[in-house]
């Protein structure tokens, strides 16, 4: 019984994990962003209700986990809080593998602090200057005269990057900055620290934390989807070509009416129907 265990074991890993080996048959694979993660999960719950047959597994990593499990052909979904890199796709093409992307919410990066905090709005220079590590005190922005901690997304999040992008205009983050691997990790150290500041996905704010206004306007999914509210996002699902199978059932469904529902529930902003993507087409099975 044991050599037999050890055989399915090694099999099963070849197929999960081995880059360069097809990805077994009936089994879809989903990996990457922590930011999209809860719209996936939610989504694989509901669908797999409704196709018990069918063998979906989920996990985070990161945006850039994600895409490149996609690249070496070890996923067969890579969710990602950005746009794929022109470096990674040129990487792709050189590994036979076409990315294609497909939008799936709207999203609004959100910076907490502490309840206690009493700044309630920072502007996107004001937010720059203080990842930067050039501001850094509260007062500087109208709060205690107590000193900024810096906590932020590791360098393999895709909301990391959207940050650098749309607050930080490429500029780089202080080294001072704690860095943390998820949201739900951000959103743990800010509310225990009265003096720490950090971001999160819009779908990620609870009363543990205080969300801050930026330029004076308040993230929700109505100013998210009109850009209004200056850090807004799109997340998105990646497949190797046009998705087919199982693959394309379920991306239809998180596009779908009922998907979409589900998109919202969870505190993300749904995509109005004449900019979300068609439905891939699920091929015929044999």
């Amino acid at each position: 019984m044991k050599i037999l265990k050890i055989i399915t074991l090694t099999v099963l890993c070849l197929v999960l994990f081995g880059t360069g080996y097809a990805l077994a048959a009936g089994n879809v694979l989903i990996k990457g962003s922590t930011t999209v993660l809860p719209i996936a999960q939610v989504t694989l719950e509901a669908y797999l209700k409704a196709h018990p047959g069918v063998n979906i597994s989920l996990s985070g990593g990161g945006s850039g986990e994600g895409i490149k499990a996609l690249i070496d052909q070890s996923t067969d979904i890579a969710t990602s809080s950005r746009e794929i890199k022109p470096d990674e796709k040129k990487l792709a093409e050189t590994k036979g593998v076409n990315p294609v992307e497909i939008k799936v919410a709207m999203d609004a990066i959100v910076p907490i602090v502490h309840p206690t905090n009493k700044v309630k709005n920072l502007t996107i220079d004001q937010l720059s200057q203080i990842y930067q590590g050039k501001i850094t005190n509260w007062k500087e922005v109208g709060g205690d005269d107590k000193s900024i901690i810096i906590i932020s997304r590791d360098s393999s999040s895709g909301t990391f990057e959207s940050w650098g992008h749309l607050v930080l205009s490429g500029a780089k983050v202080t080294p001072k900055a704690l860095l943390q691997a998820s949201n739900g990790a951000v959103v743990q150290a800010v509310s225990k620290n009265k003096l720490a500041i950090g971001y999160i996905g819009l779908g990620y704010q609870n009363r543990s934390v205080k969300s801050l206004m930026v330029n004076g306007v308040k993230a929700t999914a109505e100013t998210a989807l009109s850009k209004q509210y200056p850090v807004s996002r799109a997340l998105y699902m990646y497949t190797n070509g046009q998705a087919a199978g199982d693959v394309a059932g379920y991306i239809n469904f998180v596009l779908s009416p009922e998907g979409q529902k589900l998109v919202a529930k969870e505190g993300f902003v749904p995509l109005v129907a004449e900019k979300a993507h068609k439905p891939a087409k699920k091929s015929k099975e044999k």
